[in-house]
């Protein structure tokens, strides 16, 4: 299929935000992670700054796995399948050691497969917050990186001198804590049925909160959830957008509909 020229430059816009957005939740997060490790030095007066910084390395974690979420549907860098693999990866290793090839089967058959049997992401049988959040986790964790992660943190150890309270409570504790962020905000509340019905077979709900508690909680995968399954390619800063054009498009209609 040909791609016209404001396709093209739309691709291009689209390439350049999504690339610029990752470099810097990728910095930022790196930059809490080597100093927190390998030079945080503790005291009274250090205790305050350190927990803003892992709030803060958690939500970043959360960021790096909505890239990789992004780059796994194609809409992180458009036309560029390569290079939405090697960020995709690499903001997985970084996380917590993931493996991307395993993670982006699983994730289109979420998509494939939503809320029913078939779907990774969905409950095995019971709905409740703890039954499903064990199900997510066994879903995305595995030997293999729980093996990853203890080598990295022995080469840690063992020949960069970073102790070992360091690792814990600026890696685990961040990339734990953005496992709840991304279950309960992109998982549990968008996918659990309410008395309130799903709108069409997506089977997803969009959280009721504003733009910025949506960027907040899940990088806008909990506000605006419902209209990532409608929009895969639509990126994570896109979501906003997305709804706005997708309400104009009903009001518009409705209003042609009145005057008929």
């Amino acid at each position: 299929m040909s791609v016209t020229a404001p396709q093209s430059a739309a691709m291009r816009r689209q390439t350049r935000i999504g690339v610029a957005l990752a470099g810097v939740i990728v910095a930022a997060w790196l930059a809490i992670h080597i100093t927190g490790i390998f030079f945080w030095r503790w005291g009274v007066d250090t205790i305050a700054l350190a927990i803003v910084l892992v709030v803060l390395q958690t939500w970043l974690s959360t960021g790096l796995f909505i890239v990789a979420h992004d780059a796994m549907h194609g809409a992180l860098a458009p036309d560029h399948p390569q290079l939405n693999r090697v960020i995709g990866a690499t903001c997985l290793s970084l996380y917590a050691c993931l493996s991307y090839a395993a993670l982006l089967p699983r994730h289109h058959l979420h998509h494939k497969e939503t809320g029913r049997a078939g779907d990774p992401d969905f409950h095995g049988g019971d709905p409740s917050l703890r039954g499903w959040f064990l199900q997510f986790f066994k879903t995305y964790y595995s030997h293999g990186q729980i093996i990853r992660i203890t080598v990295v943190a022995l080469l840690y150890i063992l020949l960069l001198g970073a102790p070992l309270g360091n690792i814990v409570i600026f890696w685990a504790l961040p990339a734990l804590g953005a496992v709840a962020q991304l279950f309960v905000f992109g998982t549990w509340l968008p996918h659990r049925e309410r008395e309130v019905p799903f709108a069409d077979a997506h089977r997803a709900h969009s959280i009721d909160v504003g733009p910025l508690l949506s960027l907040l909680t899940c990088f806008h995968f909990g506000g605006y959830h419902h209209e990532h399954h409608l929009s895969p390619g639509t990126p994570w800063w896109g979501l906003p957008a997305r709804r706005r054009a997708h309400t104009g498009r009903a009001a518009d209609h409705r209003g042609v509909e009145d005057h008929v």
